[in-house]
This record gives structure tokens, C-alpha cells and sequence, in this order.
């Protein structure tokens, strides 16, 4: 595959979702890879303090490898990560349990610097329903009113593991356009994360932004999934919405050993393990397809959808420049918002 391109000569890398086992190494591959931005999962399950304690971490981290990271909170950071040759991270949640029962709460995680939450992680939570519950009664009455909070303060509606009832209303209720940051159209793979087509048209026509998973579990073929075979969903995808709303997401969960898996799965609820996908089980980690092991290889992505028939532009959009229009007008608070829907360094790349 070819190289990264130089800087100068592409728009920025943005990845709507990671869940590592962060270290130096991977922040390194993050360089190397030249990913401007990266959307990190930092609660699953926990509660408000323990997600408190994961941001404690993660300042560590931001202390220890300054040189190659930085906490990113607008969307004028994607640009000074491109000026001082670093990784801005995103924090977001992939469940609502850091806000608790308490829609004050909202605003407090969004001045700690989280900037998405998932309104469900599969099951049903006390906002929506998610992608493996066999009835979808939609948003809750508490749901409707944590979705006008979240509008209010800036922090993104990610529907990427929820039914489309509930996803469907979450467009419809949401002032602002919402994300699934990471998941694949059930056309191409009908995985219970995947999502429908009516669910990806109604996402297009508001405004929303899809992140593409190169999870194998989300993926035709899986780990055996191949290059073609993912760029031609790209492109397909984009003739059913539209270019302008389409972007990144891996789900890369690099590093981590199996037992994590558990947690995301199973969490607090049950002593079962919830293995998703149907009834069969599929204990640990999948291999990840060759040509995206890691952040080094998102320049085959871009290699891939040149192969596919996009145009520059199209491609930079794609692995960027679409979340980063997104970002713009999704992170600061309404008000602040309808006076500059930018920061003038964010589009100085």
C-alpha cells in the first residue's frame, strides 16, 4: 500500500472511535499513522465517579506523552494537533451510566471534556433501547429530556449501539444532528450493530454523520474482509446518503486482552456473558483484517478509496473532513454555537 501523504498534501485524519489499550506504542502508531484526532472510549459501564477516575488516568497520559497527545475539546484542536504534530482525544461514553439517574449531570460531563455518549450500549437503558433488546419502545421521557440537555451544552448524540426506533426518534427529537460513530449498513452485513437503510437515509437527511467500523464482527467476511470489499460499501453507502455525511469510526480496540470484552458485554448486569450477534459465541478479541491492523494503516483506507473510484476531495472528506465540519457545530453550547459556528484556527489546515 502507499505511504501516508504528506501533510501539506491531505486534509486531517479523524477517527470516530477507539477503545485501546492505551500506551506509548499506540500513540506513536497514532503519529505515525498521521491521525489528527481520535474519538477514545472512556466509560462503558461506569458510573459518574469511576468515569471521574478514568479522566484522572487520562491526564496522566496527556502529562506523560505531551509531545505526542493532547486532550481535545473543540473543534479548533483537529488544527493545533496538525500544527504541533499531535493527537487530539475526544473523550465519549458508550453508555449513559456516567450521568446516572441525574440530567444535571449532563453538563457537568461536557465541562470534564466528554463530547459524545451513546444513549445505549445494547440493552435497554433509562434513555432508549438498544441493538439487542427485542422490543423498541423508543426514547424515554427521560431520554427526550437528556437528548434537549445534551443539545443545550454540546455534547453528541451517538446512536451506534441502539435500535432504530429508538435511533429514529433520537434524529427526530435531537436540535442537532446526531452521530453513529461507528457502525456498517446492514445491507452489506446484517449484524444486529449494523444499520438499516431507513435508519441511514433519515441520518443523511438531518444532517448526521456515519462513522465506518473496520471491526471484524461488523464486517462481511470479518477478519478475512477485504479492502475492496469494504471501499465498494463505502461507496454504495454514499450513493444512499450522500458523501457529506459519511466518515470513520474503526472501533479499533487494539491491545487489549479478552477480559475486556466481558466488561463491554456483560458490565454490571448480568453474570452471563452476552456474546451479541446471535446465539453463537464469539469469546475474545476477533483478528483484525490486514489491511488495517492499526493507526499506521490508515493510508491503505485512503489508497482503498481512490481504488474505489473517489475523487480527492471525496476521499479527504471521508477520512476527516466531514467530522471535522461535524465538530464545528456540535461541541460548544447552543448559544455560543448560533454566534460562531467556528473557531477561525479550526479550518487553518
Amino acid at each position: 500500500m502507499n505511504p501516508a501523504f504528506p501533510l501539506a498534501a491531505r486534509g486531517p485524519r479523524i477517527d470516530a472511535m477507539q477503545y485501546g489499550n492505551w500506551s506509548e506504542k499506540i500513540f506513536r502508531q497514532m503519529r505515525a499513522g498521521g491521525v489528527d484526532a481520535v474519538h477514545v472510549t472512556i466509560a462503558y459501564h461506569e458510573t459518574f465517579r469511576e468515569t471521574v477516575a478514568n479522566i484522572e488516568a487520562w491526564n496522566l497520559l496527556f502529562q506523560r506523552f505531551g509531545d505526542l497527545i493532547f486532550h481535545g475539546k473543540w473543534a479548533s484542536d483537529v488544527a493545533l494537533a496538525r500544527q504541533t504534530g499531535r493527537t487530539a482525544i475526544f473523550f465519549g461514553f458508550q453508555n449513559p451510566s456516567p450521568i446516572e439517574d441525574d440530567i444535571g449531570l449532563v453538563e457537568i460531563v461536557h465541562t470534564l471534556g466528554a463530547r459524545f455518549m451513546q444513549l445505549t450500549y445494547n440493552n435497554q437503558s433509562l434513555l432508549a433501547t438498544g441493538c439487542y433488546e427485542k422490543e423498541d419502545p423508543g426514547l424515554t421521557r427521560m431520554g427526550k429530556q437528556v437528548v434537549r440537555e445534551m443539545n443545550r451544552v454540546g455534547l453528541v448524540v451517538d446512536m451506534s449501539h441502539s435500535s432504530d426506533r429508538s435511533t429514529l426518534e433520537a434524529i427526530e427529537h435531537s436540535e442537532r444532528p446526531i452521530a453513529i460513530t461507528h457502525a456498517n449498513p446492514s445491507f452489506w452485513h446484517p449484524a444486529l450493530r449494523n444499520k438499516s437503510d431507513e435508519v441511514l437515509k433519515a441520518l443523511g437527511q438531518s444532517g448526521g454523520m456515519f462513522g465506518f467500523s473496520m471491526y471484524p464482527h461488523h464486517l462481511k467476511d470479518k477478519s478475512a474482509c477485504t479492502l475492496q470489499s469494504f471501499c465498494d460499501m463505502v461507496a454504495r453507502t454514499a450513493d444512499l446518503i450522500g458523501i457529506d455525511h459519511l466518515g470513520l469510526g474503526s472501533d479499533l480496540c487494539q491491545d487489549q486482552p479478552d477480559s475486556v470484552v466481558d466488561w463491554m458485554r456483560v458490565g454490571r448486569w448480568t453474570r452471563e456473558i452476552d456474546y451479541g450477534e446471535g446465539s453463537k459465541a464469539q469469546p475474545g478479541f476477533p483478528d483484525p483484517p490486514q489491511w488495517f491492523r492499526d493507526n499506521r494503516d490508515f493510508a491503505n483506507v485512503e489508497s482503498g478509496l481512490r481504488a474505489a473510484g473517489f475523487g480527492i476531495a471525496e476521499v479527504a472528506a471521508v477520512m476527516g473532513g466531514n467530522w471535522l465540519r461535524f465538530f464545528q457545530t456540535s461541541f460548544e453550547p447552543a448559544k455560543a454555537c448560533e454566534q460562531a459556528t467556528d473557531h477561525p484556527t479550526s479550518l487553518a489546515l
